[in-house]
């Protein structure tokens, strides 16, 4: 009987046991009082993945839910062809029809202008903002969404100067465009040297050094500002070029002091080819017969902008059979300058305006009697036609006494700069400290 008893103790404590461990088992499983810090049940939670995206941003905008066009303005098309195929609201069409001009001017807006229109994904195209730049600095920006707002803003510029010289091999353009630089480098440095090199006779191994600044916006050149200095070696003969202003603007300086500039320009229109020169016996093309040609023809692309050759009044500015749409200029007692053929005549331009020196007064054309698009430069000379190329023009005044000592130190710390830039051919050098 004792035996027996042990036996039923044995099997009850080994149910007991057995149960138990099926008890802590399912309540492990189905609570978290057991649970460590960090674990969690298979069917307690799910796994949530998100795609951030990153934020578009144009124009101080975010656009990635919107439709972005980028273009360029055609010729002859207004402000409403811009938004053909879009929907913009009566409200806002009523504000940008009422705008005044002090606010903008649509009428400015021109041909080969970039905007952008920025719209809804919508069945409507809804107009959100255009975006106008008539530059690379300045863009304004028209909100169109409830209300008209306009936004004028501009790009940061950020100047720099930069340096690059160059041997001649056929010309000084092609030089410089072998060198990846622009033409208004060119220009700004023929119309410095204009009246001391003749640029149509550069002889094969002239060669210069430049230093310039350079304007950039967002990473992009968009001009050439100022040139701080130039060596130029022309027929084994060096030309120096100071920038230096003593109180009337900024002139152009040789390195003994002299006033590089003249009072008129030599070339009216960009550096370009001269094809045909002062002749008192050329075979005319048209006229088939020998007449004398009293101007100097610039051959250049239609539209080329012309400028005045110095300061002056403007005495005609009209279309004449044989000349075509054609300026007058006196500059003074002593000289005149006319300009012939041009495409059109500059807006303003009407007997007594005044204009200023490099001003444009029109633009190349072929009006006229005339067998292509170039400028006829003709120059006068207390009436009578003269070639321009043979006149010597009294130079701007050289640097005062005053001046002298501070143009001097600029002259030696920029022909310093000058003196270690290596030409082409030589082996660089280290640029020393200032």
């Amino acid at each position: 009987m004792k035996g027996l008893l042990s036996n039923k103790k044995f099997w009850f404590i080994f149910l007991g046991t057995i149960a138990l461990c099926i008890a802590l088992v399912w309540i492990n499983k189905n609570t978290s009082l057991f649970s460590s810090p960090g674990d969690f049940a298979a069917d307690s939670t799910q796994r949530v993945e998100l795609e951030v995206k990153k934020p578009i941003v144009l124009y101080g905008m975010v656009v990635n839910d919107l439709h972005v066009t980028e273009d360029y303005v055609k010729k002859n098309q207004r402000l409403a062809d811009l938004f053909e195929g879009h929907y913009i609201g009566s409200k806002v069409w009523q504000q940008l029809n009422t705008l005044p001009r002090s606010k903008f001017d649509f009428r400015k807006i021109a041909a080969t202008k970039k905007y952008t229109l920025i719209t809804n994904h919508d069945s409507l195209k809804s107009v959100r903002a255009l975006v106008y730049e008539p530059n690379a600095i300045d863009y304004i920006i028209f909100h169109m969404q409830d209300s008209l707002q306009i936004e004028v803003c501009q790009r940061e510029v950020t100047v720099l100067e930069k340096v690059t010289a160059g041997v001649i091999e056929s010309n000084l353009s092609q030089t410089v465009a072998s060198l990846g630089l622009s033409n208004d480098l060119t220009n700004k440095f023929v119309d410095i040297f204009a009246w001391q090199v003749d640029f149509q006779r550069l002889q094969k191994g002239d060669r210069f050094k430049i230093i310039y600044e350079e304007s950039v916006v967002e990473e992009k050149p968009i001009g050439i500002g100022k040139i701080l200095g130039i060596y130029f070696e022309h027929f084994k003969s060096p030309y120096y070029a100071f920038p230096f202003d003593q109180g009337d603007g900024v002139d152009y300086f040789d390195e003994k002091g002299n006033s590089l500039r003249k009072a008129l320009l030599k070339y009216p229109i960009e550096f370009t080819r001269i094809s045909s020169y002062y002749n008192l016996t050329r075979f005319h093309p048209i006229a088939k017969v020998i007449r004398a040609h009293k101007g100097t023809d610039f051959a250049a692309p239609m539209g080329t902008p012309i400028r005045s050759a110095g300061d002056g009044i403007v005495l005609e500015a009209q279309y004449k059979t044989n000349s075509g749409n054609y300026v007058k200029v006196k500059h003074n007692a002593t000289y005149t300058t006319g300009y012939l053929h041009m495409s059109k005549i500059a807006s303003g331009m009407a007997p007594g305006t005044r204009v200023r020196q490099g001003q444009v007064i029109g633009y190349v054309g072929s009006t006229g009697l005339s067998t292509g698009p170039h400028l006829c430069y003709r120059f006068f000379k207390n009436g009578a036609e003269v070639d321009p190329f043979k006149i010597e023009l009294p130079p701007s005044q050289p640097i005062e006494k005053a001046k002298e000592a501070e143009f001097s130190q600029v002259k030696l710390k920029m022909q310093k700069q000058l003196e270690i830039i290596p030409f082409p051919a030589e082996t660089e050098v280290t640029v020393a400290d200032n």
